[in-house]
């Protein structure tokens, strides 16, 4: 018997002074598809999300609102684990960087690092962005202003204690040269090397700032971002004794947003290789969630709330449209009009209708109860399942969410055909009972194979199917073999309980207009 596969997924830990935006819940969605397949899979998944809750923006929103910084702090994480809690995201831990293990393993990390001689103190200055809280080498700027934030940056100078990134260039160079997958997509690589050439040691401490961990043995500074957030990737499993620490780490992958790769790829392996622990074996940098051709966020003024979306359409609505109209790694313009026609397309007529039309004809012909499996009217259905889990397995490993989803609804088109071109209220209307039930399996095992692959991605909807196929076996107990065609039991007593998921939008509007 072969051991279990871990597989350990970090994403990047929000900064909370604002309440979550659709930037956020797209690389959250993302990452618990990930956790959700590999789960399927059978490997041994850890999952791991939370919040950055520290530093002076913090301690400006809590001061606008009357508020000391924990409390603003614990009010805004509520949002974001409500939010999550809506959209379905399954993570196996909630770090807080206000968590008394993390501040602790983080002083340690800092004293450690202080000890050993990579850290030292020194004069720190340069251009500062307030809004992405980071210096920037002045060929970064626009006209003086930060090119993210659209906002001049501040020359600042003052004492810190510095990170000695330069000893770790050509360590982190090489790694990245003989490791082709460590970073993706791969065109990302190339960014980085170019950036590491001059990449500068990095200040980790901040004087003027209260709101943070102190350094220890000089609380006149906290301790900055760099060694603050980072390493909530090794604490929040447990580092440096505990069980899910030895288990899990190195990470899988590390999800994050494209604007902080050449953190993760340059300062946070400098750090590790400080610490002598492994490197995560890939950082992957996805796109941007794109309005007007701009970045969506709370400091662009133009971010959409994922709760009001999901209210209004339901969460696998919005989980299916992000995850399969942006190419995963690319950025995406999410529209209303782009996000209607998609989810109509896709949920509601091609999925919806190929099972609603075949319970109600198993309904009408069998009392809803699944006949015998007929072979030889299957047709392709059988080899076009096989091709589509190679399909998925291979796109998954690479991380190709949209591309998978897309060889599942060939799945779900070869189905439709298959509907079509058998004509079961023909063989209904003739009375033609052995083609008819056969017919009738045939599609209601598809579709089957097609709920269990599509639950990583639209957990709730899968759920639905499930439930109207009658299958007792929970759905969260499937596991890739499981996927094998002819699984669905003769006789299992299905429950037609009407459309999965209805049309939305101007589409329905118009529908009703016209009745």
């Amino acid at each position: 018997m072969t051991a279990q596969a871990t597989y350990y997924l970090t994403t990047a830990i929000d900064y909370v002074n604002g309440p979550p935006h659709m930037g956020h819940a797209y690389e959250k969605i993302a990452a618990d598809a990930i956790a959700r397949y590999h789960r399927l899979r059978g490997d041994d998944v850890f999952f791991l999300t939370g919040t950055d809750e520290h530093g002076v923006k913090i301690e400006r929103s809590a001061e606008a609102q009357g508020l000391d910084p924990q409390t603003f702090t614990d009010q805004t994480v509520d949002c974001f684990k409500a939010t999550w809690a809506k959209l379905g995201i399954s993570y196996d831990r909630f770090i807080r960087t206000t968590d008394a293990d993390h501040k602790k393993a983080v002083q340690a990390i800092f004293k450690h690092l202080l000890d050993k001689g990579d850290i030292y103190k020194a004069k720190y200055e340069g251009f500062y962005c307030k809004g992405c809280e980071e210096f920037k080498n002045e060929r970064d700027l626009v006209e003086k202003c930060c090119s993210v934030h659209q906002v001049p940056a501040e020359w600042m100078s003052e004492e810190n204690y510095v990170f000695k990134l330069s000893d770790y260039r050509d360590r982190i160079r090489l790694h990245i040269e003989q490791n082709p997958d460590f970073i993706q997509p791969d065109y990302r690589a190339k960014e980085v090397l170019n950036l590491l050439e001059t990449f500068p040691d990095v200040s980790v401490s901040r004087q003027s700032v209260k709101w943070g961990i102190p350094v220890p043995g000089d609380e006149s500074q906290v301790i900055y971002v760099w060694i603050d957030a980072l390493s909530n990737y090794l604490t929040g499993i447990g580092y440096p004794d505990g069980d899910a620490f030895k288990k899990y780490w190195p990470a899988s992958v590390h999800l994050i947003g494209k604007d902080i790769v050449k953190f993760h790829a340059i300062i946070w392996p400098a750090m590790l290789m400080a610490l002598e622990l492994p490197l995560p074996k890939q950082v992957f940098g996805h796109g941007w969630v794109l309005t007007d051709g701009q970045k969506m966020g709370k400091s662009t003024g133009n971010a959409t709330s994922p709760d009001a979306l999901a209210d209004e359409y339901g969460a696998d609505a919005i989980r299916y449209y992000l995850l399969r109209e942006i190419a995963f790694g690319r950025d995406g313009e999410m529209t209303r009009e782009a996000f209607e026609n998609r989810v109509n397309a896709d949920l509601a007529n091609n999925l919806g209708n190929a099972l609603n039309r075949t319970l109600t004809i198993l309904e009408k012909n069998f009392d809803g109860r699944i006949s015998p499996r007929h072979e030889a009217i299957e047709g392709d259905l059988p080899r076009k399942v096989e091709s589509v889990l190679a399909r998925v397995e291979d796109r998954m490993a690479v991380l190709a969410l949209d591309e998978a989803l897309m060889a599942i609804w060939e799945l779900l088109d070869a189905t439709n055909k298959y509907i079509d071109s058998t004509a079961p209220w023909a063989l209904a209307k003739a009375g033609d009972k052995e083609n008819l039930g056969g017919v009738l399996y045939a599609v209601l095992e598809a579709l089957r194979i097609a709920s269990v692959l599509a639950s990583p991605f639209i957990p709730t909807l899968a759920g639905k199917i499930w439930e109207q196929l009658g299958i007792q076996t929970p759905l969260a107990d499937q596991r890739w073999s499981d996927l094998v065609w002819g699984r669905l039991e003769e006789g299992t007593q299905s429950q037609k309980l009407g459309p999965i998921y209805p049309r939305i939008g101007a589409e329905l509007a118009g529908a009703k207009k016209k009745a």
